[in-house]
C-alpha cells in the first residue's frame, strides 16, 4: 500500500497535530505501507522555524525509511487572522508543485490533515489525477473556529466558504475526525455515515504510564516535596484561554504550598509572561525534551487543561490523553455535556466553568488540602486510558478502516 500523507505539522514537531501525524506515519511505515508525506518544516508551537530547516527553500530528508518533502512556509510576526490566513496559504501554494509530482509514484491513498483546509482541494485533485482513494482527517475544524473566534468574520463569508467547504468534503472518498461531538458536525454537512469515520488521537501507554515517586523535576526546580506542583503543559495559543490561569494564581498567590508551572510555546506565552509579571508562585518553562516528558507529567498533583467555551466541541485537546495516561488528575475548563466536559468526568477528572478563576481555584484548594494522593482518581484516570487511548488500538482499527476504502490489490 502507497499511502501520500499532506499536511503542513509533522515530526519533529513533539506537542499537536505534528506528533500525532508523525506517529500514524511511522505506524504505517513498520506495518509493512510505504508512505511519502509532504509538510512545512517544523514550527510549532515556537511558530518558528525549527534549527536545521529553512522556510524559504525546498528539503527533502529521510525519516526512518520515510520520504518527507519539507515545502516553504512563512511566519507572521504577529498572529492577526488576516496573516494566519496567508500563512496557511503560504504552505498550501508552496505544497502544490511537490503534490504534483507525486501523482507518477501512484499513491493507492492520499490522507490530508486538516488544517490547513487550503490543502484539502489540492489533495483531492492529486487524488482524481492519480487515481487514488482520498482521505481527510479532520484535527480542527478551523473554517468554524475561525469565525467563533472572530479571526474571520461575515455572515455572507461564512455562507459562502461553508458551502465550500461541504461540497469539498462530500468529495472525499472518507471523511474522519477526533470525537463523537465533532462526528455530529460531520452529519451537518451531509456526509454519507459509510463516509465518516471516527479517528480519535491516542497515547503511547508504555511511555506515558504512572511512576509513583518522581522528584527529577522538583529536585531542579527546588520545589518542596510537599508544595502542591499545578501544571500546564501544551501549546499556548489563543484556544486555550490560558488567562485563567494567570488569574488563578493570582488568587492562590498568598498560599505558599501551591505553585504553578506552565510549559509550553505559542502565541499567547509573552502576553502570559507579561501578566503573571512580578508573581512567585508561577514560572513558565520551554516544551520539554521528549525523553524527560513522562517525568514531567508525572511531576503534578494536578493537571489544568483550560478550553475557551467556544471551541469546546470544535477541538478534543490532544494534551489529554498523556494526562490520563500517566494517571493525572485534571481540572478542564468546559459546559456540562460537551465531550471534552463528558470524557473528563468518565475518567474522574473535574470539570470548571469556562473563564471561572474561582472556581477553579477552589477546585485546587480542595485537592490541595487533602494532599491530591487520590489513588482512586489517578487510577480511574489511567484504567480509562488504557481502554480508549491505546495508540496500537487506535492504529489498528483506522489501519483496517484504511484497507476497505482500497481494491484488494492495492492493499
Amino acid at each position: 500500500m502507497r499511502v501520500l500523507i499532506h499536511g503542513i505539522n509533522y515530526f519533529p514537531e513533539l506537542t499537536g497535530i505534528g506528533k500525532y501525524t508523525g506517529e500514524m506515519a511511522q505506524w504505517l511505515s513498520e506495518n509493512g505501507a510505504s508512505v511519502r508525506v509532504v509538510t512545512a518544516p517544523p514550527y510549532y508551537p515556537d511558530w518558528k522555524i525549527g534549527d536545521g530547516y529553512s522556510g524559504s527553500k525546498y528539503t527533502f530528508e529521510n525519516i526512518n525509511g520515510i520520504a518527507v518533502w519539507r515545502c516553504p512556509l512563512w511566519i507572521p510576526n504577529q498572529k492577526t487572522g488576516f496573516k494566519r490566513v496567508l500563512h496557511l496559504l503560504s504552505f498550501a501554494a508552496s505544497s502544490f508543485p511537490i503534490m504534483l509530482r507525486q501523482i507518477f509514484w501512484k499513491p493507492n491513498v492520499i490522507i490530508v490533515i486538516e488544517p490547513a483546509f487550503f490543502c484539502v482541494p489540492i489533495s483531492l485533485m492529486v487524488a482524481k489525477l492519480s487515481g487514488a482513494k482520498s482521505w481527510l482527517h479532520i484535527q480542527d475544524f478551523e473554517i468554524d473556529a475561525g469565525f467563533e473566534m472572530e479571526f474571520l468574520s461575515g455572515k455572507v463569508l461564512y455562507r459562502l466558504i461553508k458551502q465550500i467547504e461541504k461540497i469539498i468534503m462530500n468529495s472525499f472518498d472518507r471523511v474522519s475526525t477526533i470525537s463523537r461531538k465533532m462526528m455530529e458536525r460531520l452529519a451537518n454537512h451531509n456526509l454519507p455515515s459509510e463516509k465518516c469515520v471516527l479517528f480519535p488521537n491516542w497515547v503511547d501507554i508504555e511511555k506515558i504510564c504512572p511512576l509513583g515517586e518522581c522528584d527529577f523535576f522538583r529536585k531542579e526546580w527546588k520545589i518542596k516535596d510537599d508544595t502542591v506542583i499545578v501544571l500546564y503543559a501544551g501549546n499556548m495559543g489563543e484556544k486555550q484561554g490560558l488567562e485563567i490561569i494567570i488569574e488563578t494564581a493570582k488568587k492562590l498567590e498568598d498560599d505558599p504550598n501551591i505553585h504553578f508551572v506552565l510549559c509550553g510555546n505559542g502565541a499567547a506565552r509573552e502576553r502570559l509572561v507579561r501578566a503573571a509579571h512580578g508573581m512567585k508562585n508561577i514560572r513558565f518553562l520551554p516544551v520539554q525534551p521528549l525523553e524527560k516528558f513522562n517525568q514531567l507529567l508525572n511531576t503534578a498533583d494536578i493537571h489544568l487543561l483550560p478550553q475557551r467555551s467556544d471551541t469546546e466541541d470544535l477541538v478534543m485537546p490532544s494534551k489529554l490523553t498523556g494526562i490520563l495516561a500517566c494517571g493525572g488528575i485534571v481540572i478542564v475548563t468546559a459546559r456540562k455535556d460537551t465531550e471534552l466536559a463528558n470524557v473528563v468526568q468518565a475518567a474522574e477528572g473535574m470539570v470548571c466553568t469556562p473563564g471561572d478563576s474561582s472556581e477553579m481555584s477552589t477546585l485546587i484548594k480542595n485537592l490541595a488540602a487533602k494532599g491530591v494522593s487520590h489513588s482512586e482518581m489517578r487510577l480511574k484516570a489511567r484504567n480509562y486510558a488504557e481502554l480508549n487511548l491505546s495508540k496500537e488500538a487506535i492504529l489498528s482499527k483506522f489501519y483496517d478502516a484504511l484497507v476497505k476504502t482500497l481494491p484488494r490489490q492495492d492493499v
